[in-house]
């Protein structure tokens, strides 16, 4: 692996008492000192957190035809939103694999900006390119733009106080301006909670921070690192790219279905996915919630009362909301919402019940 790459808020982080970890190619904080994972997600569920996610790529791809061109390309179907709006999506490969899942902010039928997960920009990206018809660029932003995530019930309180705009519906956006810098303003997070998603200009991240963090800790919240991220999220359901989808998981199996356009004539992977949908996936995605005091991790076996491999854990932690272990597994198309299951913690066996997710019920979005 080569020099990890860091945000514009990386000597924040350190200030801040930070401890980072290597995350898509980034070193991005995971929790703060002296409060950790459980007072950090315990913030975002009661009162409000700051993220910085600057390490989720950017993109645009412009030019005339440039909407219709990711229309062909990606899995949802651009046509269902308009100016101003963004969209959860994916890009597949023609077995029907996920190369990434992804938010495509629709501004004009010339000009789409992307927003990929960080380890896989740089394919995304190249593999638009590869296909763009002539006229239309597919530029690589990376480090053009940060993303600070601002979620939780106090959200909304937050911005009217840094007079960015709060009211407008879920997965819209706008271009506002913060004491006359630019900056995007997405209502989305991936957390479950009220929440928006801010690009402000790599250069003026820190100031940008700066005041967030003040205005979020006034109202009784904190800055938050991806270990939060990460069990807030699980407790939702969300997928995470590389464990719930991948390559070698498909959304039919992985139950994004709904991401899917399966009336669009063309989209990468369309035949693959349609064919395992008509014959219904081999296995699926489920929650599993521990009977016990197990804590299902990700590639723990799942197994049945007699003993039979289901499938295995692909996501899975201590939920500080219920006080117990769960997760999300892929299991063998037998298996269904209110099955026990054995999983494999570490040489013991711990008995949990299979799930439809959420496993919590988050404040309205």
């Amino acid at each position: 692996m080569g020099e990890l790459r860091r945000s514009p808020l990386h000597e924040r982080h350190v200030e801040l008492g930070a401890k980072t970890a290597a995350f898509g190619g980034w070193e991005m904080p995971i929790e703060y000192a002296g409060r950790g994972v459980l007072a950090e997600h315990a913030a975002v569920r009661g009162a409000v957190g700051i993220f910085d996610v600057s390490h989720l790529g950017k993109a645009r791809v412009a030019g005339p035809g440039a909407a219709e061109f990711v229309n062909t390309c990606l899995t949802n179907d651009l046509r269902r939103v308009g100016p101003g709006q963004a969209q959860y999506t994916l890009c597949c490969d023609e077995t029907g694999g996920v190369v990434d899942d992804l938010i495509a902010y629709y501004y004009a039928a010339d000009n789409v900006f992307l927003v990929p997960n960080a380890a896989n920009t740089a394919e995304v990206v190249r593999r638009l390119a590869a296909q763009a018809p002539a006229g239309v660029a597919v530029t690589d932003l990376h480090t053009e733009f940060a993303v600070l995530a601002v979620q939780g019930p106090a959200a909304p309180e937050v911005l009217r106080k840094l007079g960015l705009p709060a009211d407008g519906a879920y997965m819209s956006f706008a271009d506002a301006e913060w004491k006359g810098r630019p900056v995007i303003v997405c209502r989305s997070g991936y957390t479950g909670e009220a929440g928006f998603e801010l690009l402000p200009r790599w250069a003026d991240a820190v100031p940008l921070w700066d005041e967030l963090l003040t205005v979020v800790t006034g109202l009784g919240g904190l800055p938050c690192g991806l270990g939060a991220r990460d069990t807030l999220r699980t407790e939702m359901g969300y997928p995470l790219h590389g464990q719930d989808l991948s390559l070698s998981i498909s959304p039919v199996q992985a139950r994004s279905g709904w991401a899917v356009g399966w009336d669009k004539p063309a989209f990468w992977g369309r035949e693959a996915l349609l064919a395992e949908r008509a014959a219904g996936p081999a296995r699926s995605l489920w929650g599993l919630r521990s009977n016990d005091r197990g804590i299902p991790r990700p590639h723990m076996r799942v197994s049945g009362p007699d003993g039979a491999e289901l499938g295995e854990v692909t996501s899975g932690t201590f939920s500080p909301t219920l006080r117990q272990g769960i997760g999300l597994a892929l299991l063998d198309r037998s298996v269904t919402a209110g099955d026990e299951v054995a999983v494999d913690v570490r040489g013991r066996v711990s008995t949990m019940t299979v799930v439809r997710p959420p496993f919590v019920s988050a404040s309205p979005r």
